[in-house]
């Protein structure tokens, strides 16, 4: 597959990750993501996805886990960084999203105290700029920033309003780039579709990049605008939604195609097209 850079680029990554002497789990992913866009990242389970985003985020064990290669972030190698330098932009210039909301959440804790937490991470300021700041980022996930709300603990909401906290916690510092990690997997079909809602809001109303991994197609079609096909370890197929899943032209992207129900989609015009 030829690979061409934009120079949009927001993030631009040629990397290959190996654990000890075994096959390795990435090798030679070339992955591009321009500023502002929402980027599907589809593969099945073990092709490497997860690794990939945490490579990007630079949590991936430097003992156990060999990174080759360049992670381009707005200009700089992310591989070349020290966990102090990295440990700044997580959070505040690149965020992350997981599965499983219940678990990311410390139970302990209530759920102004987390936010808190976060906020002082990456800024420094008065009581009413951390409280400005988490209004404004719950506002942004339709969740109430009163106190009987912020009072709560994780294991007092429903699953649905957990995933929309740790997505407030993670536009916090409005980063440029969101990845989200098999984000709405575990949630029933409504509160999924709110969630896509959601990321659709916040890419349209603050310019945010997403990277939205997962194994759903259905899903991806909804939101991205392009696709990056992952295949063990490999990207092998990257280009529009529409000529993706219409037109795939790698043999495993049609296999995955040809395995998966009709999907219905709304295009950018906002009518239904059948894939």
């Amino acid at each position: 597959m030829e690979y061409r850079k934009q120079t949009d680029a927001l993030l631009d990554a040629r990397v290959s990750v190996r654990y000890g002497e075994r096959p390795a789990v990435l090798r030679d992913v070339q992955l591009e993501i321009r500023r502002g866009e929402v980027l599907g990242l589809v593969g099945q389970s073990g092709s490497g996805k997860s690794t990939l985003a945490m490579a990007i985020l630079g949590l991936l064990d430097r003992k156990r886990a060999r990174t080759v290669g360049t992670i381009e972030f707005d200009g700089t190698d992310l591989l070349t960084l020290g966990e102090r330098e990295l440990r700044a932009m997580r959070g505040r210039q690149i965020a992350l999203v997981l599965q499983s909301p219940l678990s990311s959440l410390n139970p302990a804790l209530k759920i102004r105290t987390q936010l808190k937490e976060a906020w002082h991470a990456h800024a420094a300021g008065t009581a009413a700029d951390c409280d400005a700041a988490i209004c404004a980022a719950l506002e942004s996930v339709s969740l109430p920033w009163g106190d009987e709300f912020l009072r709560k603990h994780p294991s007092q909401m429903s699953v649905g309003q957990a995933q929309r906290v740790l997505i407030a916690m993670a536009v916090l510092h409005r980063p440029a780039l969101l990845i989200a990690d098999e984000a709405t997997s575990s949630l029933d079909v409504i509160t999924q579709s709110e969630i896509l809602s959601l990321f659709r809001e916040l890419n349209h109303t603050h310019g945010m990049a997403l990277l939205y991994i997962s194994h759903d197609l259905a899903s991806v079609a909804e939101i991205c605008g392009r696709i990056a096909i992952l295949h063990q370890g490999q990207i092998v197929e990257t280009g529009s939604t529409e000529q993706v899943l219409t037109a795939p032209r790698h043999e495993y992207t049609q296999r995955l195609m040809a395995a998966m129900p009709k999907i219905t989609r709304r295009n950018s015009a906002g009518k239904a097209a059948g894939v």
